[in-house]
């Protein structure tokens, strides 16, 4: 058993190290991830009000749209997006891939949205990227800033995560050894 589980888990990665937004030239590439921050914002702003308010009161925020799968032992995902810093209105252009490992079988599609409170914690995610096993359920204020991150999970210090699903805002949010990095190919 030991002797599949090895090229299984190679097989999965394979599929799932694929861009989610594979064009024929980054401007559509690009142009194609710009739509779809858009789709996922509105989305987050219908099931959650509040979150436009901390999306825009941010340092900044990070949008990547998903796809995982898990079959027995292991499992994957891969995604695109794009992280924007909202003083300068930088865009930097993101990949993500994860591991699992865990009973379990299906497939997913999701999206996420990272919202930074300070200029550090965004810029130490577009640097360095890890999210390692974060898993949470949360709603929380920060007294500081007055703003509500109902229906977000903490993930780490001055990072917030709102996950959707197809039904909607997840109440329980679930990241496990996902790494995020920049998309050389469209910086």
């Amino acid at each position: 058993m030991k002797n599949l589980i090895a090229p299984f888990v190679m097989s999965m990665l394979m599929l799932t190290g694929q861009p989610a937004f594979a064009k024929s030239s980054p401007e559509e590439a690009r142009a194609e991830i710009r739509q779809t921050t858009q789709t996922i914002l509105k989305a987050l702003y219908q099931a959650q009000p509040s979150a436009r308010k901390a999306v825009s009161s941010s340092a900044g925020y990070a949008v990547f749209s998903n796809f995982g799968m898990k079959i027995f032992f292991a499992g994957g995902g891969s995604g695109s997006g794009v992280a924007i810093n909202n003083k300068t209105k930088k865009e930097v252009f993101m990949k993500m891939v994860e591991v699992q490992a865990g009973l379990g079988l299906g497939v997913k599609k999701f999206r996420l949205v990272f919202v930074f409170d300070n200029t550090k914690a965004l810029n130490d995610f577009i640097n360095s990227g890890w999210v390692a096993g974060a898993q949470a359920t949360a709603a929380a204020t920060t007294g500081d800033q007055g703003v509500s991150y109902q229906g977000a999970a903490a993930v780490s210090p001055g990072v917030w995560l709102y996950q959707l699903t197809d039904k909607g805002l997840a109440a329980e949010v679930t990241v496990k050894g996902t790494k995020y990095y920049k998309d050389d190919d469209l910086n």
